[in-house]
């Protein structure tokens, strides 16, 4: 069996497969350690870990001692590339992409034929553009829900609102509302954008993941939702690099 991994910003997803099939999944915070209890229970059957990452490099190395604590060695990072299965790199330096960004993309290339957005709404924003040929347009990125509250929080220090999951964009009549609503009223400018980036590159298919992408899709994006993209993305990088 293989594992996939995704560890994020904020958030670590994993899956076990045994060929194409999906045997056991989890998620957890990136500070959490119940991931390596759930993973403990099939670590003898584990013979291979593809790894998708944007943390830091002693978080990364972290990550492999973690794994070498379950006697899991055979361990493989993959990285941002040219091209896979078609679809091409806008980046002229790949290595500067964030890895999730290649997989999430790779993943919604592998789903259908034909072009399509991506957006995966995380710690961070990300937006991409890939059209019928596989080219990548190239794309955006945006601070997430949780940064732009921590960053009202943590520099305006006389801003004090509640936490709240708000669904409307209606002028605030308290600071909590003005914060909330404030913050669908941004998603929803982003959301007009992507629509208008649709129409103009011609895509008809619109694909969303990560923690906040529900709740982007409430605001009114008109997307799928794909919670694992980012692992369906990097199976199809660990298949073709193991030759499975």
């Amino acid at each position: 069996m293989r594992l996939l991994i995704d560890a994020g910003n904020t958030r670590l997803k994993w899956q076990l497969r045994e060929g194409d099939r999906i045997v056991a999944r989890g998620a957890h915070l990136l500070n959490e350690s119940g991931w390596l209890g759930e993973i403990a229970a099939y670590a003898r059957h584990i013979q291979h870990v593809a790894v998708s990452t944007v943390v830091s490099e002693a978080k990364r190395l972290e990550l492999v001692s973690a794994l070498a604590d379950l006697a899991i060695s055979d361990v493989h990072f993959y990285w941002s590339e040219e091209e896979r299965e078609g679809l091409h790199n806008s980046y002229s330096e790949v290595h500067r992409m964030g890895a999730d960004r290649w997989h999430v993309m790779v993943g919604g290339w592998s789903r259908k034929p034909g072009g399509f957005a991506v957006i995966d709404a995380g710690s961070a924003i990300t937006v991409d553009y890939v059209s019928d040929n596989g080219h990548h347009h190239g794309g955006y990125i945006l601070p997430g829900k949780h940064m732009m509250l921590r960053s009202l929080q943590q520099d305006a220090a006389r801003i004090n609102f509640e936490s709240l999951d708000a669904d409307a964009n209606l002028p605030g009549k308290s600071t909590t509302e003005c914060v909330q609503h404030g913050l669908v009223w941004l998603w929803q400018g982003v959301i007009g954008q992507v629509i208008s980036d649709c129409r103009e590159f011609g895509l008809s298919q619109v694909y969303c993941t990560g923690g906040d992408g529900q709740a982007l899709m409430a605001a009114g994006l008109p997307a799928e939702y794909e919670p694992d993209l980012v692992l369906e993305g990097l199976a199809v990088v660990d298949a073709g690099a193991s030759g499975q």
